[in-house]
């Protein structure tokens, strides 16, 4: 029976804070929440890579650990949430076509959707499709951009479904095999978190600092 003091312990969650959402929800919260960063835009702001980390983390069992969870649900529900979110913003995309990411008010998603073009534009639908699941935001705007884009569906599921695998299931094992060679690892949880985040906008920045090198080029040359 869910007490009072429970349930208000679940409303208060932390949705930016991956321990927080799996103290609450548990292996369901990873399926929601790789579900709406994939396939809504709404959820561009969700810390996919460091939920998926932690939770494989959570899973080994330590008697320090608050929160334990069973790795082979987890795989289960990090898989599913993630194919069937993208599959589902790509559907989205091919129905509302751009104004769907035109509507959009915020400047990280924009941002977002002009770094998913560029990838579709660079490297082709297949590496795009599996490059972008490891960065924030893009993953969230591209499977739309792709759909929006017209990019035969055939193509985008096979290569989503690839990419969505790699991400989901791979970040969930290394957080477990980390987990399961250290001893008492739960006690640098944050910074191995902080870790991840900063790796995952490596590529971000690394796009922002080629835009002023290349704008700084453009200037010289004028």
């Amino acid at each position: 029976m869910t007490t009072p003091l429970h349930l208000a312990s679940q409303l208060a969650v932390n949705v930016l804070d991956a321990r927080s959402l799996l103290a609450a929800f548990g292996v369901l919260g990873v399926g929601v929440v790789m579900f709406a960063e994939t396939g809504l835009l709404v959820g561009f702001f969700l810390p996919g890579d460091s939920l998926l980390f932690t939770a494989g983390l959570l899973c080994t069992g330590s008697a320090d650990q608050a929160v334990h969870l069973s790795l082979g649900p987890l795989l289960v529900a990090a898989a599913f949430g993630a194919l069937a979110g993208a599959q589902c913003g790509y559907v989205l995309g091919r129905k509302a076509g751009g104004a769907l990411l035109a509507r959009g008010r915020s400047t990280r998603l924009r941002e977002g959707a002009q770094r998913a073009e560029e990838l579709l534009e660079r490297y082709g639908h297949a590496k795009a499709i599996v490059l972008a699941r490891f960065v924030p935001v893009v993953r969230t705007v591209l499977n739309p951009m792709a759909g929006a884009l017209g990019v035969p569906v055939r193509t985008f599921t096979a290569w989503q479904v690839i990419g969505g695998l790699v991400w989901s299931l791979g970040l969930t094992l290394a957080g477990y095999a980390l987990g399961s060679s250290v001893p008492n690892v739960d006690r640098y949880l944050l910074p191995l978190v902080a870790l991840i985040v900063v790796v995952s906008l490596i590529p971000l920045f690394s796009k922002v600092l080629r835009s002023r090198r290349t704008a700084r080029a453009r200037e010289e040359r004028g």
